[in-house]
């Protein structure tokens, strides 16, 4: 039986209500809500804290808080004093599922496997109270590194965010979870075979590792308007995808070219206009019954914990109640 994530992408409300939605997907029956931890987006940190404070079971964590513009020094303050909030409610994803936006700050972005696995590394020496005196590839630390204050936990899930094979075998093979774009859904297989690679290599078994599947979600009582709520997520983050990801469901990067160039000069609407319904199997729309053999499918492709995200449908609030009340159940 899968757990169940929801992810709140920050443009679909003000920041007190996306809380207000953690805390209606907490009574839904949801167990992990989710914050893409993207660079010029309403602060994950505020997020995941203002959620820990109105919440009482769900887990709350971030999704790509990245290593190189956030230190792992910060990164390890955040969540050990988020889950004393919390009393032990934080997991955190570490790492990258695109390197572009990293770059938009002028920083170069060389070994990204290296770095967050080193990264990984020294966050749990210094969570276990370690002094970290550390001499690594990416990261050369002193004897003056440790905590100053005793953690709530001194082992908190750590999930590894990655992308290609190499990237994700060592999600699997280092973190307690990992956490995939499983779009489109049909892509999800290819994703979970390297992340069962990494974990063979570490000595454990596919059931030691939550295998958190981030997919686009839009659903409706009218799958009209789930289709018509995707369109705008597809033609911002499209063109981020993986050429292999694309290429599950027959499509390419070479589709999204005019799409991307209407992005790039800011011309939204025109880009939207330009989705096609091919497009639209990015993600899992349609009504509550039309969605649940999208997430069979996830499941049988390993996928332990499914990530709901993407815009959730045309009523953010009335997605949750629906996926709540007739997906949720059907699953457990």
């Amino acid at each position: 039986m899968p757990t169940f994530g929801i992810r709140f992408l920050d443009h679909l409300a003000p920041a007190k209500t996306l809380v207000e939605w953690a805390v209606l997907a907490e009574k839904k029956g949801f167990d992990f809500c989710w914050f893409p931890h993207d660079i010029f987006c309403k602060n994950t940190w505020v997020m995941t804290t203002a959620v820990a404070m109105a919440t009482n079971k769900i887990r709350i964590g971030s999704v790509g808080t990245n290593p190189y513009s956030i230190d792992p020094s910060e990164i390890a303050t955040y969540i050990a004093t988020l889950d004393e909030l919390s009393k032990g409610r934080v997991v955190l994803g570490l790492g990258l599922h695109t390197e572009k936006m990293v770059q938009w700050l002028g920083i170069e972005v060389a070994d990204m496997i290296t770095r967050t696995r080193e990264a990984i590394e020294v966050i749990r020496k210094l969570l276990k109270g370690e002094i970290v005196a550390y001499r690594g590839k990416e990261f050369q630390w002193t004897d003056q590194c440790y905590l100053r204050f005793k953690p709530y936990r001194d082992k908190i899930p750590l999930y590894g965010c990655g992308f290609g094979r190499e990237y994700l075998a060592m999600t699997g093979e280092i973190g307690d979870g990992s956490l995939p774009m499983a779009t489109p859904p049909e892509s999800a297989k290819n994703m979970v075979a390297p992340i069962y690679e990494g974990i063979k290599k570490s000595g454990r078994k596919p059931e030691d590792v939550d295998i958190a599947g981030c997919a686009w979600f839009s659903v409706s009582e009218s799958a009209t308007a789930a289709e018509d709520s995707i369109r705008k997520i597809i033609a911002y983050f499209g063109s981020y995808l993986e050429e292999k990801s694309l290429n599950a469901i027959g499509l390419s990067l070479k589709d999204f070219t005019v799409i991307k160039q209407e992005v790039m000069a800011g011309r939204y609407a025109d880009a939207e206009a330009l989705v096609t319904d091919p497009m639209l199997g990015l993600a899992v729309v349609g009504t509550p019954q039309q969605v649940i053999p999208k997430i069979e499918q996830l499941v049988a492709s390993g996928m332990t914990q499914i990530v709901i995200g993407g815009p959730l449908g045309p009523d953010p609030k009335k997605t949750i109640e629906l996926l709540g009340d007739q997906v949720l159940p059907y699953f457990h």
